[in-house]
């Protein structure tokens, strides 16, 4: 079979025997590997010290490959409806492991530019594409428990790091010699480990017949989502208000937790400077991500027994409390109680990811989930600069003031507060889509 040929949709058709919970390692083979992306930061010393890029310049890599995720999420969604999730994701491989190898050319001719081509553009363009084509798969797979399946599948994006942070750090000590700090091959073999096995997942994936349905699955009515094949084209669901009170939703839970995640070491040692070390940040690092990537399959299956909404207004209400209660944990020098707030924080940001597709499939129906989560993803391009730059200006600003470097984030943190309180009005606006935008298979 020719390589056209595999890729063609219809060929991805899956048997009837065909085991459903094939599918959940397949989506996994491609987040855990896009999931590199929040551990980046391991390269920024390295490349700072090595060839002198600034930390702020080397920051605008992650910025770009964020901004490229959701554009390519919102462009490409419709397209993944198209041609099928096997494609994309071929697709998707071949663009993250490219960035790598064009990021790898940029670092061995000195050229910072073309690493925001490699891994911010193309490499962005990959993200956006792999993360959306698993989790439309899924939901078409598991209707009976769609907030548990993908969260299955955005787990190993949140988890990502803890596999791509050690790796990047053992290839860069293995390569590191008296002439070279080994970046350039590290980035050529993780360009090329990450394309063959996002490639493993790509060909493993299957969707399922039209009209398929689990065995004994009879599907509950509810007014809070569509029914059976009822459906919202992609093309008129940005023409409801659900679709923009949700990305507010995401938009508003995304910016208050992706600020705090770029700057959780730096953070914890300005506050605790004399009780937290270097050492200890990073631990306090690993464990948000631990906490981030279990906040996705945990609150995703609390989603299917208590239903979306309700869990949105859990994030929102729950989330705004802990927020205005860290100044009092800093304050008070109580490292521990400083640490179970952002936990609980990271782990409602990851859920808010995880839980959002099965959000649309309930508002605007499975056939289009895809290309319409792509869209709304546009979001979390507008957090990923959002957040860092409240979370950093506000920081300098409090200083240039004579703020103490341990009370600088006190204010940051009630404006985190204010944004999610803002995302708990317009998760309480959503209603059922109106019926002039839904269609009806007979």
């Amino acid at each position: 079979m020719s390589l056209l040929k595999a890729l063609d949709k219809g060929n991805s058709i899956a048997d009837p025997q065909f085991n459903r919970w094939l599918i959940p390692p397949a989506a996994l083979a491609i987040h855990l590997c896009i999931g590199q992306a929040y551990a980046f930061s391991v390269f920024n010393a390295p490349l700072h010290k090595t060839y002198g890029w600034s930390i702020s310049s080397l920051g605008w890599i992650f910025s770009l490959a964020i901004v490229f995720l959701g554009l390519s999420a919102a462009f490409g969604g419709k397209w993944l409806e198209r041609v099928g999730p096997r494609a994309t994701m071929f697709t998707s491989a071949l663009c993250f492991g490219g960035g790598f190898l064009i990021s790898a050319l940029g670092i061995h001719l000195q050229q910072l530019w073309l690493i925001y081509l490699g891994y911010g553009v193309v490499g962005g363009i990959g993200l956006g594409l792999g993360y959306v084509s698993p989790v439309s798969t899924l939901i078409k797979w598991f209707p009976d428990r769609r907030g548990m399946a993908t969260g299955m599948a955005i787990m190993g994006f949140g988890g990502g790091a803890m596999i791509g942070a050690p790796l990047a750090v053992m290839l860069m000590d293995y390569f590191k010699t008296d002439t070279t700090a080994g970046i350039t091959e590290t980035f050529v073999v993780m360009g090329v480990v990450y394309t063959l096995s996002m490639m493993v997942g790509a060909f493993t994936v299957r969707l399922p017949a039209p009209g398929w349905k689990p065995e004994g699955y009879v599907e509950k009515e509810s007014s809070d989502k569509l029914a059976g094949d009822a459906y919202v084209h992609v093309d008129s669901a940005h023409r409801a208000p659900q679709f923009w009170l949700l990305w507010v939703v995401l938009c508003m839970n995304v910016t208050a937790g992706i600020g705090v995640l770029g700057q959780a070491s730096l953070m914890i040692q300005e506050v605790f400077k004399e009780t937290v070390t270097a050492a200890a940040a990073a631990g306090f690092v690993g464990l948000l991500s631990l906490f981030n990537m279990g906040g996705r399959f945990f609150w995703s299956s609390v989603s299917d027994l208590i239903g979306r909404k309700m869990t949105y207004l859990v994030f929102f209400l729950l989330g705004a409390l802990l927020y205005a209660l860290v100044p009092s944990a800093g304050a008070e020098g109580n490292v521990l109680f400083f640490v179970v707030l952002y936990a609980v924080i990271l782990s409602m940001y990851g859920g808010g990811f995880a839980t959002i597709p099965a959000y649309l499939s309930d508002i605007f129906g499975t056939r289009f989930v895809g290309a319409i989560h792509g869209r709304l993803l546009t979001a979390w391009s507008v957090a990923g600069v959002l957040g860092p730059i409240i979370v950093n200006y506000m920081r300098e600003y409090q200083i240039e003031q004579g703020v103490a470097k341990a009370s600088a984030y006190n204010t940051t943190m009630y404006v985190m507060a204010a944004l999610l309180i803002v995302g708990l009005v317009a998760n309480m606006l959503i209603k059922p889509v109106n019926t002039r935008f839904v269609t009806k298979e007979a």
